[in-house]
């Protein structure tokens, strides 16, 4: 009969063994470090990959399902058309800037993409208009050439909600069941799409100061970039 005096290297060995591959595979867990992350509400990524399976045109909607915009999508950019499909502006990209232009071909200004933030410049690119900022909280805010804050907008479940400085709500884009809405604030649509769209793209449509080429130029920026 084996006695326990005899099996003692071999269990001594495997002993050794469960150690070591215990050993390895606590050091093969990645170290990560905790960091605030930015909130993102319902049906944003951090990353562009729906803009990627962005159509050839993005429909925006009036409350009465009527087709107000269009954005017809080009490998250079896009065309901007109202309901009727009348051309409205076109926007051409230029390595990290988008020329906006009107039907005539006059370049009425640029959007410049930069890391969290886009910059809305004249047409000469001599002045900076507007800056749209993504805060690390993963809120944004739109403020004018001299860094003085026009709007808030505020991360929420729903999606996003567009303040004055004074909080005052303004807009709410409200994500729901695929469908993008841009509401006043009595809840009324102001716009919608089912086009595959970041819900940040739309927040442009709610900034009253701006064209409505200025404003579709910067939420094609948005979208195009992954709202980041």
């Amino acid at each position: 009969m084996y006695t326990y005096r005899a099996y003692r290297p071999l269990l001594h060995m495997l002993s050794l063994l469960t150690i070591s591959l215990i050993v390895l595979g606590c050091s093969s867990e990645p170290n990560v470090s905790p960091q605030a992350t930015a909130r993102l509400p319902a049906g944003e990524t951090a990353t562009n990959q729906d803009v990627q399976a962005t159509p050839d045109k993005i429909k925006f909607k009036q409350a009465d399902e009527a087709e107000k915009y269009a954005l017809k999508l080009r490998d250079d950019g896009a065309k901007l058309v109202d309901g009727t499909d009348r051309e409205l502006a076109r926007l051409t990209l230029d390595s990290n800037k988008i020329k906006i232009k009107d039907p005539a071909d006059q370049v009425l200004g640029y959007v410049v993409s930069h890391d969290s933030y886009w910059k809305l410049e004249n047409a000469d690119q001599t002045q900076e208009l507007y800056v749209l900022r993504r805060q690390a909280d993963g809120d944004l805010k739109l403020e004018d050439g001299n860094d003085a804050p026009i709007y808030r907008i505020k991360v929420r479940d729903y999606g996003y909600e567009i303040e004055t400085p004074a909080k005052q709500s303004l807009y709410k884009v409200k994500v729901s069941n695929g469908k993008i809405s841009l509401r006043d604030a009595s809840e009324e649509t102001v716009l919608s799409t089912r086009s595959p769209l970041l819900p940040a793209a739309m927040t442009p449509f709610g900034f009253d100061v701006l064209t409505p080429p200025q404003q579709a130029a910067l939420a094609y920026a948005v979208n195009r970039t992954g709202g980041f």
